[in-house]
């Protein structure tokens, strides 16, 4: 397989707890290539644009919230496999299932308040990152 790219969001418990730096140094050491990264506060409307597909959970309003309540990093990371690669290295959404060493079994709360989002396929890549990124901002 060739290089691939993914989207990542570090999101704002990470970030409070000053986790940021460690994150980004599980990704290099994991031979991602951060092609993309800014610093945001997401608005009420940005967070339910990106989270749209969610709507009709009954999570929706306190997700939107909660990526709301303080500012996230958003990411373009790039190598080969790199949208299963980013997965295996998040863990599992619940952190108590996440294998040890992942990034969620090492700085998540619980399963709402888990310290990253990735891409869950090449469409939904294809889709998030134009949603954070321009082509001009991207290596």
């Amino acid at each position: 397989m060739g290089i691939e790219r993914t989207f990542g969001i570090i999101k704002p418990d990470a970030v409070a707890k000053g986790r940021t730096g460690d994150i980004l140094a599980a990704i290099e050491q994991a031979g991602f290539r951060i092609a993309g990264m800014k610093l945001k506060r997401l608005t009420k409307a940005e967070a339910e644009a990106f989270y749209e597909v969610h709507k009709q959970r009954p999570f929706f309003g306190g997700l939107v919230t909660f990526m709301t309540e303080g500012p996230v990093v958003a990411l373009v990371l790039e190598r080969e496999d790199a949208i299963a690669k980013w997965r295996e290295l998040m863990g599992a959404t619940n952190p108590a299932n996440a294998a040890e060493g992942t990034i969620r079994k090492r700085f998540a709360d619980n399963i709402e308040r888990n310290s990253v989002h990735g891409s869950d396929g090449p469409e939904t890549a294809a889709q998030e990152i134009p949603f954070f990124f321009s082509r001009s901002e991207l290596l």
